[in-house]
């Protein structure tokens, strides 16, 4: 019973302190985000945000596109051949909004960065480490998380925000070329359709998730990255820690914010 009580006391500290280790951190990426965008570098600081949204973003619009894609098809073939059994066809619209934009397209785009560049991210930073090149980075005066957490973090949170415009995007449009197929619909038709359902809080909740999503998943996977500490077999390690962590946070965010949408 002894041994079991300082378990659970020894578990509780270390959470305790793992929390406001990570917190502490997160409040110093913030701090260096809002120096960076008021005095940039471009000698650095500005290729590495590019880098970053170009690895993250661009290199990931085809499989969004496919992705969103297959929803949308999927959704207008399943909800037309159902919802017209019940005499309410018109409402695959809300269902549309709802699943595409509000709920599966955030969700789903993180994801897909989770599990690119988060792991990517994670070990990156974890061979930086090995190589000893932070402390390189530090011996010339370089704050590390200036020049290495910051780009990437606005570089993710950018990126998420586009890719989820971008999965909506082609969600929607997917859905209407399997229209096409099933009832043919004038676009001016079906863009009045989905318009007359989409509201503003719509589209706020959708880029609030991707926003928040970006960020979870910048600050967890860079977080995990500077956990390495000494081998190389650490790296696979944290990498996996990084990307479960990131799945439940982003899992938990959306549950948050749209218990609050609802209420």
């Amino acid at each position: 019973m002894h041994n079991l009580v300082k378990s659970i006391g020894e578990y509780v500290i270390r959470s305790v302190t793992e929390t406001l280790y990570a917190a502490g951190y997160v409040s110093e990426v913030l701090k260096r985000t809002f120096r960076f965008l008021r005095h940039i570098q471009p000698k650095y600081g500005y290729r590495v945000l590019i880098m970053q949204i170009l690895f993250t973003g661009f290199e990931a619009l085809w499989i969004i596109a496919i992705i969103s894609l297959a929803l949308g098809a999927l959704i207008i073939i399943q909800g037309r051949s159902f919802l017209a059994q019940l005499g309410q066809g018109q409402l695959v619209y809300p269902i549309l909004i709802t699943v595409i934009t509000r709920e599966l397209g955030p969700i789903l785009t993180a994801f897909i960065i989770i599990a690119r560049s988060g792991t990517a991210m994670a070990t990156e930073l974890g061979y930086s480490i090995i190589s000893h090149e932070i402390e390189a980075y530090q011996s010339f005066g370089i704050n590390p998380i200036g020049y290495l957490i910051v780009p990437r973090f606005l570089g993710v949170t950018i990126s998420m925000v586009v890719l989820n415009l971008y999965f909506n995007i082609f969600g929607l449009l997917g859905s209407f070329i399997v229209s096409q197929f099933i009832r043919p619909l004038q676009i001016r038709e079906y863009a009045y359709n989905l318009l007359t359902y989409l509201t503003t809080a719509d589209v706020f909740s959708a880029l609030l998730k991707s926003f928040i999503f970006g960020a979870i998943i910048s600050c967890t996977a860079t977080y995990y990255g500077f956990r390495v500490e000494r081998a190389s077999t650490e790296i696979p390690q944290i990498a996996i820690k990084a990307v479960s962590r990131s799945f439940v946070l982003c899992i938990l965010a959306d549950a948050i914010i749209t218990l609050v949408y609802y209420l």
